[in-house]
């Protein structure tokens, strides 16, 4: 069995690349994969916003990525460095853990296979 880390770069209002990663990280532990972590880059830093509502008329990120954690037992890490950048409160991220890249670098080293989500 694999074992993989996944990043996911696209922002809350890309849904199909978060609903992508969520979709094969749920078909990946199903088959008995593992995945060391889930981590937020660049513009995906926005799903940990609590200041960031979607319509209620699409799908629900943060129900998704909350009943994922709960599920599963993930960890949701978020790039400190891109949230500084653009301006995140890193003190109220929900369910995602604030994480720098060299413990990204390191769970990557550690994996089988990294798979991006843009």
């Amino acid at each position: 069995m694999a074992k993989f880390v996944l990043s996911l770069h696209a922002s809350p209002s890309d849904s199909d690349a978060c609903l992508s990663l969520l979709n094969f990280a749920k078909a990946a532990l199903r088959g008995g994969h593992t995945i060391d972590a889930i981590f937020l880059y660049q513009e995906a830093i926005w799903h940990a916003s609590e200041h960031f509502v979607i319509a209620k008329d699409e799908v629900q990120l943060n129900d998704q990525w909350q009943s994922f954690v709960d599920d599963e037992k993930t960890p949701l890490l978020l790039c400190i460095t891109a949230a500084e950048k653009r301006g995140l409160d890193i003190k109220n991220t929900g369910p995602f853990t604030v994480a720098g890249l060299a413990e990204f670098a390191m769970s990557v080293a550690k994996a089988d296979k990294w798979l991006q989500f843009k």
